[in-house]
């Protein structure tokens, strides 16, 4: 039905150079440098420090997070049940309509 069209191309365009001859190189060994010193490790210490500030501040965000999220859930099922409804309604009136207009024949 629907072929694709593959260009044909049997003569290359432009000038072709032959490839570039590589020629090995000697390898010398290089001097032997000593190992760096061990460094010392950093002095380990909590990088987050919660004060009662900070404690309270992320309970609100994680409270106003959970509020805006619940809210457009039930924002979201209610729309779908208002759709369904309304789907449903329609249904019954054109059933309706239909057997009304079945029984005059």
């Amino acid at each position: 039905m629907l072929r694709p069209k593959i260009p044909t191309n049997l003569t290359p365009t432009g000038h072709l150079t032959p490839p570039a001859v590589v020629e090995p190189t000697a390898v010398v060994p290089s001097v032997e440098v000593p190992p760096p010193a061990p460094v010392a490790p950093a002095p380990s210490r909590p990088t987050v420090q919660l004060t009662p500030g900070t404690a309270l501040a992320l309970v609100g965000g994680g409270t106003a997070v959970v509020l805006v999220v619940g809210a457009v859930l039930v924002s979201l099922l209610l729309a779908v049940a208002i759709t369904g409804a309304s789907i449903a309604v329609c249904a019954l009136v054109i059933r309706s309509l239909v057997h009304a207009d079945a029984k005059r024949r």
